[in-house]
């Protein structure tokens, strides 16, 4: 039996991987997961504020010692505030290639196509197998179409493409009024992988104080059906690799997510709950899934969910809508 897969063009051992978490700020504990037998790992991400930070003292164009941009700016952490520079972060991926075997992967997140872009090709120089750009913005400007922003994404990753040899993965939110046509045009500017879904951390409101309050809470398994729904319609129908970040909590969990389509399942709130060892876990719940019901591949069990040989996807959910609404009894 073989659990192998390829993920941005990396051949990896099985699909479980280690996302975006603060395991990746330190490097004993990126040879822990690498120890555990995480088949790669991706880094924590280089901020976009804190690029423009420490290259012009400036963020989002306003000067934070300003007093008029001061209040506006006050959320955002300082420089101290963050686990690694710019600089550092560089220098951590070039340890982090030197330190490990796995497949490291970087992280930049921001939202404009601008100057901090740059610290791509710095990322690549420093060693990464390859880039996962996650563009994370909740747009409150009531003047900004969706399409302003769907143009916004593609343009970036043309760029990527046009300025990196390394894969580029792109970290997508599913708040899209048609997420297909985006990842086919992400396919089209030459993404080689589609991660799904960006968590938003909605803030709660502080009744004593009457401000708003930042929280992380870990994920649940609740969370894993919309990434399943869009592997699921994904799989076969564009090129990219696809990974599932978000709601993989069990073993079952990663058993899913692969029947749905995907080649990788990123894993960080299981792992911050259970501890590294945890992937082993999940790798050995899939074998023994493959060994009761005789497959011998991962290839086998790849999409056996998806919608690729539906005629009309749309018309498939759309039953299934309607007959999870009419399923309903007391």
């Amino acid at each position: 039996m073989t659990t192998t897969t390829s993920y941005l063009g990396l051949r990896l051992p099985h699909p479980f991987i280690a996302g975006a978490s603060p395991f990746g700020y330190h490097l004993d504990s990126i040879k822990r997961l690498e120890d555990a037998g995480c088949a790669a790992v991706v880094l924590h991400s280089l901020f976009e504020e804190q690029i423009t930070l420490a290259a012009s003292g400036r963020i989002r164009h306003r000067d934070p010692l300003d007093e008029e941009f001061a209040a506006a700016l006050a959320a955002f952490p300082g420089t101290s505030d963050y686990a690694l520079g710019p600089q550092e972060y560089a220098a951590h991926v070039s340890q982090a290639k030197a330190a490990v075997k796995i497949p490291v992967i970087g992280s930049l997140n921001g939202t404009s196509a601008e100057s901090w872009l740059a610290y791509s090709r710095i990322i690549e120089q420093a060693g990464a197998d390859a880039l996962e750009l996650n563009l994370y913005e909740v747009v409150t400007d009531l003047n900004v179409p969706g399409t302003a922003i769907e143009h916004q994404i593609v343009d970036i990753v043309k760029e990527l493409k046009r300025t990196l040899k390394i894969p580029i993965a792109v970290k997508l939110s599913p708040f899209f009024a048609a997420f297909g046509n985006v990842a086919h045009q992400l396919d089209l500017a030459g993404a080689d992988g589609l991660v799904m879904f960006n968590r938003f951390y909605q803030p709660d409101i502080d009744i004593k104080t009457m401000r708003s309050s930042p929280q992380v809470e870990l994920s649940t398994s609740a969370e894993l059906l919309l990434r399943l729904r869009w592997v699921a319609i994904l799989h076969g129908r564009v090129r990219p690799s696809l990974a599932v970040t978000g709601g993989v909590a069990t073993p079952n969990d990663g058993i899913k997510t692969v029947l749905a389509g995907a080649d990788a399942v990123q894993m960080v709130s299981a792992l911050l709950r259970h501890g590294p060892a945890y992937v082993s876990a999940m790798r050995l719940g899939l074998e023994h899934w493959m060994e009761w019901n005789k497959m011998t591949s991962l290839d086998e069990v790849r999409g056996r969910v998806s919608l690729k040989h539906t005629k009309d996807p749309a018309a498939f959910e759309r039953a299934n809508y309607i007959r999870a609404l009419q399923s309903w009894s007391h």
